[in-house]
């Protein structure tokens, strides 16, 4: 799969279908201008790379919030141009964080459409281990996280031991749990236990409520991009790495 640094080698098919849509979708939206024209190669052939696919993931995750496409455009034609993969892949995962938890049933061949490639038994048990499927008792279906399975489908293809991206999401769910529950700790304990002492009115304190509701976009985009930066400085560190 090609990279930010390298160049796009996707056929249109080929995009499509790593995707989960259709040829004529991607044509579709290249004519709207939500997708970026593809290099064109010999032969006059489109090639397409990572910055289309993270562009499509976005789209598709502004459909789930039941954005028209009138609004999806308004909000792409927003986004800086330059953007990268990596920074719509984050973007995306930002929008995706505001949905309502719930999973989803598929079929297997529904699950095989969504995640844009065939998946054979290792495939689906490596999906079930990261969490990001069950598989249903009776009728051979499945119950998916919609808000995972791109990612899970992604770390298939990452050449890291599979027990090394499990050993991973553990410490990123125990670290976030626990700043979720510090968080919500000192929100409790200095603004809405001393906001109750004082205000008795049923409105006030409704809309205090509807407040602590509002903030969580706030908190979220604030962890995600203060861990962004804490992880950049920790490469450099390790790796030596520029950026």
């Amino acid at each position: 799969m090609a990279t930010d640094t390298e160049e796009p080698t996707l056929t249109v098919d080929e995009l499509a279908a790593r995707a989960g849509v259709t040829v004529r979708t991607v044509r579709f939206y290249s004519t709207r201008g939500l997708l970026p024209p593809p290099v064109i190669g010999p032969r006059r052939v489109g090639h397409y790379g990572q910055g289309h696919l993270s562009r499509l993931a976005l789209i598709e995750e502004l459909q789930h919030q039941g954005m028209t496409l009138a609004a999806i455009e308004r909000y792409v034609e927003q986004l800086p141009p330059d953007l990268s993969a990596h920074d719509l892949a984050i973007h995306r995962a930002l929008v995706a964080s505001w949905a309502p938890d719930s999973a989803e049933e598929a079929t297997r061949a529904e699950l095989e459409r969504r995640a844009g490639r065939s998946l054979g038994e290792e495939d689906i048990d490596r999906l079930a281990a990261m969490g990001v499927l069950e598989r249903e008792a009776a009728g051979g279906g499945y119950r998916l996280d919609p808000g995972l399975l791109r990612l899970g489908v992604q770390l298939l293809d990452v050449p890291i031991a599979h027990e090394t991206i499990l050993a991973a999401r553990t410490v990123l769910l125990e670290h976030t749990r626990s700043a979720a529950h510090e968080l919500t700790r000192l929100f409790r304990d200095e603004v809405w236990n001393p906001y109750r002492e004082r205000e008795s009115d049923p409105e006030h304190v409704a809309a205090m409520k509807s407040l602590s509701a509002h903030m969580q976009p706030m908190v979220v985009q604030a962890l995600v991009t203060a861990f962004q930066r804490s992880l950049k400085q920790e490469l450099r560190a390790a790796f030596g790495q520029e950026g």
